[in-house]
């Protein structure tokens, strides 16, 4: 009878963790190395996928700063358009509307050397069961242009994201394994 319950219990989360709606994310970008020329921005973009209400934050030294662009600005090292530039070496952009963001380094040198990104912010995905659900976007793009998604895949991220997608499929067989583990 106890295993019974336990394994009705873990049905039960198991559908309330695919039935909520995905979490905003907060990123820090760069991870450990920061808003740093000594980072790596392609790597670090790499398999993540940024979403209307994630946020960006850019821990950096005093000589750095962030400014964010357009896309001339960010392919020629420019912050005359920036449309924000911050120097206290902790700022927070959030991301409120999907589209192309790109951010550099007002050291024309840092940038020129790597100090620049380039995200794709894409609308939220839908919430498991619901008509549309379980589409994930294109991945961002990287500095160098590439970038690619995951065809629907159900992925668990890590990197600063504290997203995780599990498809309907996935919960209907962990509650299989439950119900034989109970018999």
């Amino acid at each position: 009878m106890a295993r019974s319950c336990l394994a009705l219990a873990l049905c039960v989360l198991l559908v309330n963790i695919t039935a909520r709606r995905t979490e905003a994310a907060m990123y820090n970008v760069g991870d450990s190395a920061g808003w740093d020329i000594s980072a790596d921005f392609p790597s670090w973009l790499d398999g993540k996928s940024f979403y209307v209400g994630d946020t960006l934050v850019f821990q950096y030294s005093k000589y750095h700063t962030v400014s964010e662009v357009d896309e001339a600005g960010y392919k020629n090292c420019s912050t005359a358009n920036a449309v924000l530039t911050s120097s206290d070496g902790n700022t927070t952009v959030p991301l409120t509307a999907p589209g192309d963001r790109y951010f550099v380094c007002g050291n024309e040198l840092h940038c020129l050397g790597g100090m620049r990104m380039h995200v794709l912010v894409a609308d939220p995905p839908a919430p498991a069961g619901s008509p549309g659900g379980g589409a994930t976007p294109a991945s961002p793009l990287t500095p160098s242009g590439t970038g690619g998604g995951d065809a629907g895949v159900p992925t668990l991220e890590f990197g600063g994201s504290h997203r995780a997608a599990v498809g309907p499929a996935v919960v209907t067989w962990l509650c299989i394994a439950a119900a034989l583990f109970v018999w």
